[in-house]
């Protein structure tokens, strides 16, 4: 397992004066598994086609039946089940080399999966915008912010997600797109429920989409005109 050791400065008062404690926070940055391994092989086997419109990401990206939903040819999933953003960094050199017209990229919650602070996520959100705005500047490139969870329905293994910080994460990301002058797209008022959780009804497990939910995805990227 790969790690990153991440120094935190925690601030506490004492005798009205602000102390700050360092603390050392081991964070699993591992991408480069078996079926990574496999599905880059694949892609970087595939030749590049013009004007590609790619959406990147983890599983939910690579769940998603896209040339579908979207009703273009030249659509391609670049999606890894189980990649987190340091992963995603490592294969963008693929992606770029095609100079694609349109770029959708979800990433971020397999880090805090792990226990990821958001910050070093979003370090890493900075870091993707600079290298496809100075790799590909042609690139229409567009940050989606984190689908919401539902919490009922998630399974142990996931229990460090919440809403809260996936909302306090896509904050942070969509400073960063206004920042950098990038399109921002909110997925939440077609995914979300009364409640703020994903709706039962597009989720498998309370994270992972139903099929069908792809199709209600993509009409809202036509929708605000991204596609």
């Amino acid at each position: 397992m790969n790690k990153i050791i991440c120094v935190l400065l925690t601030s506490f008062a004492l005798s009205g004066t602000s102390v700050y404690a360092q603390q050392e926070l081991a964070i699993d940055s591992s991408y480069d598994n078996s079926w990574y391994q496999q599905r880059l092989a694949y892609f970087r086997k595939m030749p590049d086609k013009k004007k590609e419109i790619i959406f990147l990401g983890n599983s939910i990206t690579e769940q998603g039946e896209w040339q579908e939903v979207i009703y273009k040819n030249n659509v391609l999933n670049r999606g890894i089940s189980g990649d987190v953003t340091y992963g995603i960094l490592a294969r963008l050199d693929e992606v770029l080399s095609s100079k694609p017209s349109k770029l959708f990229v979800l990433m971020g919650i397999n880090d805090m999966k792990r226990g990821t602070p958001n910050d070093l996520i979003k370090a890493n959100y900075e870091r993707l915008i600079k290298r496809v705005q100075k790799e590909s500047p042609g690139t229409k490139l567009y940050m989606q912010g984190l689908l919401p969870i539902n919490k009922t329905m998630l399974p142990e293994s996931y229990s460090k997600l919440s809403n809260e910080k996936i909302d306090a994460l896509n904050d942070a990301l969509k400073s960063l797109c206004l920042s950098y002058k990038v399109t921002y797209i909110d997925l939440h008022p077609v995914m979300e429920d009364q409640n703020g959780q994903l709706k039962k009804e597009y989720s498998i497990d309370g994270l992972h989409l139903k099929s069908a939910a792809y199709k209600i995805w993509a009409d809202y990227l036509r929708k605000v005109k991204a596609i």
